[in-house]
């Protein structure tokens, strides 16, 4: 006849006898954690960025079509971006500048690539608030130092997209860029 112990244990491999109470333990954790791993996943997955901020995570702009000493506006992940072609003009104008003076103490090399202090590349969104400031297009009024003027609040930016006059606490945005040719510039 069998006994109640030998009808509530199993013997596992390791000779070790397993009860039935552990078994469903056993069935049961596993079970949770299964079921709390296809939970979280689509949580956590959800976390990730969308199709379209993931399009514009980068972008490439030729800018041999910029002209000496004007500028073209774009976009970069739902953002202007403003790139300026730099005359030799305003490059010595924005290297005489004494950095000391400035709020935000920045050069032009600083703010622009080796080889290629000619193109200035910043975002087009005034530190201030948020404003689109003009100069980047032909005909804008472009402030006091020839550079950026925000028409919401009067910030004035040099031709280096410093601050130099105005409520704006900070010079324009430089993004993360790199020349990936002569002619071509990668953003992002």
């Amino acid at each position: 006849m069998a006994t109640v112990e030998d009808t509530n244990t199993v013997t596992a491999a390791m000779g070790e006898p397993v009860r039935r109470r552990d078994f469903i333990n056993i069935a049961a954790v596993s079970f949770a954690g299964v079921g709390a791993g296809a939970i979280a996943l689509p949580l956590i997955n959800q976390m990730n960025p969308s199709a379209d901020v993931l399009a514009l995570a980068s972008i490439e702009v030729d800018v041999s079509a910029i002209a000496v000493g004007s500028a073209i506006k774009t976009e970069f992940r739902k953002q202007p971006l403003f790139i300026r072609h730099l005359k030799p003009e305003e490059i010595e104008a924005a290297n005489k500048v004494d950095v000391a003076s400035l709020r935000e103490p920045q050069t032009l090399a600083e703010r622009t690539q080796p080889g290629k202090e000619n193109y200035l590349i910043t975002m087009g969104v005034c530190t201030h608030l948020g404003c689109v400031p003009l100069g980047a297009a032909d005909g804008e009024v472009k402030g006091e130092y020839d550079g950026y003027f925000c028409p919401c609040h009067g910030s004035h930016y040099d031709t280096a997209g410093r601050i130099r006059k105005g409520p704006a606490p900070t010079n324009l945005v430089v993004p993360e860029y790199a020349f990936t040719s002569d002619t071509v510039v990668k953003i992002g």
